[in-house]
């Protein structure tokens, strides 16, 4: 009964800790790249969407890579994009990359580094960048 009861023991000690190391909050770099991600994939949806008005083909391209310097620019370009406000999509869009951009020059300041300053590598999709290096 003693070996059973330390096998349980150390079993529930070990699911324990996997739930704590699983539960650890996000590091600023994990958050700006889950939410640059997931800015990228709403752009390209809206992009593909036949429901959408047509002036989101006019929306500056919106490629991102928190390891290029120029993610910077382009995200203020984005926001400050006087057109398609009354899209709803594009206006969500514009409220994430606002706090993405937030993030990058407040919270998160010391904790990046940039990488790159191509600012050209930031015109193309990222799966062509990579796939071209």
């Amino acid at each position: 009964k003693l070996p059973t009861m330390k096998m349980l023991l150390s079993l529930i000690v070990l699911l324990s800790a996997a739930l704590l190391a699983s539960a650890a909050p996000p590091t600023c770099y994990s958050r700006v790249l889950s939410l640059s991600k997931e800015i990228t994939e709403s752009f390209k949806e809206l992009q593909t969407s036949k429901d959408v008005d047509s002036c989101v083909e006019t929306l500056p391209r919106l490629y991102l890579d928190i390891h290029n310097y120029c993610v910077l620019a382009k995200l203020r370009d984005f926001v400050a994009y006087p057109r398609c406000d009354t899209v709803l999509e594009v206006n969500e869009l514009k409220e994430k990359a606002r706090s993405l951009y937030t993030i990058l020059i407040s919270y998160c300041r010391r904790d990046l580094v940039f990488l790159t300053d191509d600012c050209n590598a930031l015109e193309i999709p990222i799966e062509h960048s990579i796939t071209e290096s």
